[in-house]
């Protein structure tokens, strides 16, 4: 690579996603392929600014790539918020001679990444998009979605069973505060009726009518998908009202945390793998304030901000291929 200035630090900020091990373990790696120092911030911005650095070596990252979480943790640091807290932060790399931060997480995490950047022009900061919610711009995946939506594909499968065996109507909550990637991609994977997004507002009249016409044409039972940033209410909100107006039986199911764990799958390992790799290498090239992605199938760099100046939309052709199938 054209440029080492010095060692790399690696930390993960925020909630976890499954595929931070394997970028983790493809950023130190890497590092140490082209003759770099690699050191692992535990807990986030929190254990940065608290100095809990410590040096990686290959065997560091053994065995790390099939496993969810995070092994050097994560966490949400309110410090780092401040500019002190950043402050003393640059000031714990720079007592490790240490010159560039890879910075795992996501939309969050990049703001504090990318004041650290500005405020610290002297140090290279690279982001890597890990949230379940895959709500980045600039990345067509981001690292542990497509294993939230297999979890909770999986766990819809096994609803699914006992709604038909009950001729109940399910009304699954998955994740997504702020974005229905989740629960539009889990819906069409899953065969659900319909389908609740923080991005849409429906009409839960004309819902409840097709609920009850797929009933009268043989449906035994119904699922319906319902993000947990959803601002018609909530799953239990929407149970209650599709209740009062078919008269079905209907039962909730809220998905919960279960979508952060798991063992990652290929798509997740293979993302993080190549994510991690691109960006010590970007760092090598001598960029910072930005963050990779993967756009067609090609890696991408984007100036942090680029990650919320404009909101990642859902698929309006899944939802119509959704209703289509629903019949």
């Amino acid at each position: 690579m054209p440029d080492n200035s010095g060692p790399i630090a690696v930390l993960c900020s925020g909630g976890d996603s499954c595929g931070m091990n394997a970028c983790v373990r493809s950023v130190v790696r890497t590092a140490l392929f082209h003759g770099v120092e690699i050191y692992g911030v535990e807990r986030g911005y929190a254990g940065l600014i608290n100095g809990a650095i410590e040096r990686l070596s290959a065997r560091s990252v053994s065995g790390i790539i099939n496993r969810g979480g995070t092994v050097i943790r994560s966490a949400r640091s309110a410090d780092f918020v401040e500019r002190g807290g950043r402050v003393r932060a640059a000031e714990q790399l720079a007592g490790h001679g240490i010159a560039s931060l890879v910075v795992l997480g996501g939309d969050g995490s990049f703001h504090g990444a990318h004041f650290l950047a500005l405020e610290h022009p002297s140090l290279r900061v690279v982001g890597v998009p890990c949230t379940i919610d895959n709500d980045i711009n600039g990345t067509d995946l981001t690292i542990g979605y497509d294993t939230a939506v297999n979890v909770a594909m999986s766990a819809i499968d096994k609803i699914r069973d006992t709604a038909s065996s009950h001729d109940r109507l399910f009304v699954v909550e998955v994740m997504g505060r702020h974005a229905g990637h989740i629960a539009l991609e889990v819906a069409v994977a899953s065969g659900a009726e319909e389908v609740f997004l923080p991005e849409t507002t429906e009409d839960l009249d004309a819902i409840a009518a097709r609920l009850s016409e797929g009933r009268r044409n043989g449906k035994t039972s119904s699922i319906v998908v319902v993000a947990e940033g959803e601002t018609q209410g909530n799953a239990h909100d929407i149970a209650a009202f599709l209740q009062n107006t078919t008269g079905f039986e209907v039962r909730v199911s809220i998905l919960g945390y279960i979508q952060r764990g798991g063992i990652p799958t290929a798509t997740d390992r293979v993302v993080a793998s190549r994510m991690g790799a691109a960006a010590v290498e970007v760092i090598l090239d001598g960029q910072s304030g930005v963050y990779v992605g993967i756009e067609n199938d090609r890696i991408t760099t984007h100036p942090f901000p680029f990650a919320w100046e404009a909101k990642k939309a859902v698929d309006p052709d899944r939802v119509r291929v959704l209703r289509m199938l629903a019949i």
